[in-house]
């Protein structure tokens, strides 16, 4: 006899041989459980355990400590150089270094903001990433104001150190 792949086919009929009194398929015998349970195996009271609860099996997308840190260093060392000339005015050089600082706090906001993005975290008001829905025209102007009010307090701060 030759191998080959078994008839699969739901339509065909399985041929049965017949050894002694008990018939066979072609897939074996045809002795069907009630439950799916053999006598050697737990009893059906055994395997239910309870409801079912459906555990995620991705990890949860969150920033990390060696994602946040850099982000927050790069923020204080930008505020601290944008304060400090602004505080105690180091004379003329203290212009430029606070300039210097507000475009390295600037720089680890937008670092933090695209990282945050990237996890799935927006803004206040806005939709979530791949949501299909777009974002209110109040809520954006309403940033867009926010964030270029700070921006002019700042330049219009460090143009009256000089």
């Amino acid at each position: 006899m030759e191998a080959g792949p078994r008839d699969t086919a739901g339509s065909a009929e399985h041929e049965t041989a017949e050894a002694g009194d008990q018939r066979l398929s072609s897939d074996g015998p045809d002795d069907h459980l009630s439950g799916g349970v053999t006598d050697d195996g737990p009893s059906p009271e055994e395997l239910s355990t309870g409801p079912e609860v459906e555990v995620e099996l991705r990890p949860q997308r969150r920033l990390r400590i060696w994602q946040l840190a850099p982000i927050v260093g790069l923020a204080a060392m930008g505020s601290l150089m944008f304060a400090f000339p602004l505080a105690f005015e180091f004379g003329d050089g203290g212009a430029v270094v606070a300039m210097l600082g507000l475009l390295i706090f600037s720089c680890a906001a937008g670092w933090g903001m695209m990282a945050a993005r990237r996890v799935g975290y927006t803004w206040p008001g806005l939709p979530q990433r791949g949501s299909g829905r777009r974002p209110d025209w109040r809520v954006v102007l309403a940033y867009v104001v926010l964030v270029a009010a700070v921006v002019v307090l700042a330049v219009w701060r460090v143009a009256r150190l000089r």
